[in-house]
This record gives structure tokens, C-alpha cells and sequence, in this order.
């Protein structure tokens, strides 16, 4: 699904719905992380560090980072983000955790983007995300899209023929 919506649908949501979706779906929490450090530091490479993901999605399955430390993978993480053009030594900023207690003593202490990802899972229970792919129009669940969508489904569904929610 992802290859067909960048490939094929990506480049007429950029020239006809700009900023209109969002579509995400990773296969951990880390990598939930990475997409978050890379909106903050540079939305506009977002599509692209998610295609760079994606094309390496199987380096971060449960098998491949299970002996690896979490700030480990964060650094394999952030060097995806730099080959995209990103600062990788930024994105990997966002994403380390630390060693040490928090002034407090607290020790779950996350990274600086946890609570980005905190308020992204909460905007996706309240609409109702519970499964991937998901997909939201105008912040609506859109639940006639299919992950076997072709790039032809896609434009017949965003000019309206299968859509009854209007841009």
C-alpha cells in the first residue's frame, strides 16, 4: 500500500491536495519516534525519510534490532533521516535516551519526542485507529480504502466517485 500511495498517489495529493492526508504505518515504537523527530525538525522530508523507511523496514523487525540497544537503533534511525537530507545528528538528539535519572529521580524519562508521540496516539484513539492501514479524510476514518488500492482507485476515490466526504 505504501508504494502505491507514494509512487502513484503522493505525487497528485502534492499537486492537487496539498497537505490534506497523512498517512503513516510503522512497525514499532521507535520507528513511530523517528517519524516524529523528523516533523520536528523538517515536515517537508517527511515523505521522504518514510519512503527511506519503508525501503528498510525489515532491518528494524522484531529479529534484526532484538540483541541491539535501543539508542542503537535510534542511530541506524537518524542515518536513514540523513540520507534524505536531514541533520542526522539532530534527529538522533530527539531520539536518545539518557542514562541518568530525571532531576526529579523519575527514570521513565523518554526522549524529546515522546510527548509528540503520546498526543498522536490519543488523536488516533479518539478517532477511532485501532488497526493499519487506517486511513483519515479531513480527520474522518475513511474505512472504503483498501491497502490493495491502486493508483487508479486512489484518483477515482480522491476526484469523489467513492467518496462521500467533500474536500
Amino acid at each position: 500500500m505504501f508504494d502505491t500511495v507514494y509512487d502513484g498517489v503522493y505525487p497528485i495529493m502534492q499537486s492537487k491536495y496539498q497537505d490534506k492526508i497523512q498517512p503513516w504505518h510503522p512497525s514499532s515504537t521507535l520507528v513511530h519516534e523517528a517519524g516524529a523527530a523528523v516533523l520536528q525538525t523538517d515536515s517537508d522530508k517527511f515523505w521522504a525519510f518514510s519512503k527511506a523507511l519503508f525501503d528498510k523496514q525489515k532491518e528494524f523487525f522484531d529479529v534484526n534490532v532484538v540483541h541491539e540497544q535501543r539508542n542503537d537503533t535510534y542511530q541506524r534511525l537518524a542515518k536513514i533521516a540523513g540520507s534524505v537530507g536531514l541533520d542526522e545528528k539532530k534527529i538522533y538528539s530527539l531520539l536518545e535516551l539518557s542514562d541518568k535519572p530525571d532531576k526529579d529521580g523519575s527514570l521513565n524519562i523518554g526522549n524529546k519526542v515522546t510527548n509528540d508521540v503520546k498526543l498522536m496516539v490519543k488523536a488516533n484513539r479518539l478517532t477511532g485507529v485501532h488497526v493499519t492501514p487506517t486511513v483519515l479524510f479531513n480527520g474522518v476514518v475513511e474505512g472504503g480504502i483498501a491497502s490493495s488500492f491502486s493508483k487508479e482507485d486512489w484518483e477515482q476515490w480522491l476526484t469523489g466517485e467513492q467518496r462521500a466526504v467533500k474536500l
